[in-house]
């Protein structure tokens, strides 16, 4: 059963992020590239996060349980604003680089857009913030142990899986649109992005009442979705066209 609920929950935390991985990245080299510098541009945020922390924990040791719960929420904005703002250093870096990354793109294929590498600048901080969040989760589920035995919730694995699924997408669309943001220079796009993205993450601190977290988060996420989908381009029409053309191929076989 251990086996069974670790694959189950990879496969739901991973699996999208690694289907758009195989079919949107993994053929283009400089996309990979892309997306590897973005994961570590987040691990570089975590990185800078878990040193305020160490010393936020070494600072405050010995005080009461409240103190040590505002602690956290400290820690949990602390840890959002500087992801958001290695977010935006990526962004400039990127806006930088784009004369050289077209340089080395391949010649019969067109020069990457600011729309393709928000999109995959946000996929990257998006897996490795998951990997982060999930691998530990993923690591108890093979046991030993039974989940609830003690009363606890039953639901903590597949639950865990979830919100790692929405952060993952989360951030690749908050990556779409950040980089839209920044491109048309409307701050309060990204003032948007950055107060959601405290939202989703006090949001997970409501575990485990996951009634109160999961829904929230899901609802943020298809907004989001249908924001990053407009901002890279995209418009009603071509969702026409598309369903039309998978309409006519039905009825043609």
């Amino acid at each position: 059963m251990t086996a069974a609920v670790f694959f189950g929950c990879s496969f739901i935390a991973f699996g999208p992020a690694f289907a758009l991985f195989i079919f949107t990245i993994a053929k283009d080299p400089l996309r990979v590239i892309i997306l590897i510098a973005g994961a570590f541009f987040w691990l570089l945020s975590l990185l800078l996060s878990s040193l305020v922390w160490f010393i936020a924990m070494k600072a405050t040791s010995g005080l009461d349980q409240t103190l040590q719960k505002g602690l956290l929420i400290f820690g949990v904005m602390f840890s959002v604003i500087l992801q958001e703002v290695f977010r935006f250093g990526y962004y400039r870096l990127l806006r930088k680089a784009t004369e050289g990354l077209a340089a080395i793109s391949e010649e019969d294929s067109p020069p990457i857009s600011v729309q393709q590498m928000a999109y995959v600048a946000g996929l990257g901080f998006g897996i490795m913030s998951g990997a982060f969040s999930m691998i530990n989760t993923l690591s108890d589920s093979l046991g030993p142990g039974t989940v609830g035995i003690f009363g606890d919730s039953q639901y903590y694995f597949i639950t865990s899986a979830l919100m790692t699924l929405a952060l993952t997408l989360l951030h690749t669309f908050w990556g779409v649109v950040f980089f839209e943001g920044c491109e048309k220079k409307r701050w309060w796009v990204i003032a948007v992005v950055l107060c959601l993205h405290l939202v989703v993450s006090g949001l997970s601190l409501l575990n485990p009442f996951y009634a109160g977290s999961l829904p929230p988060v899901f609802v943020i996420m298809v907004l989001m979705a249908v924001w990053a989908f407009f901002s890279s381009g995209g418009c009603l029409h071509n969702l026409t066209l598309l369903w039309t053309c998978k309409k006519n191929n039905v009825d043609t076989s």
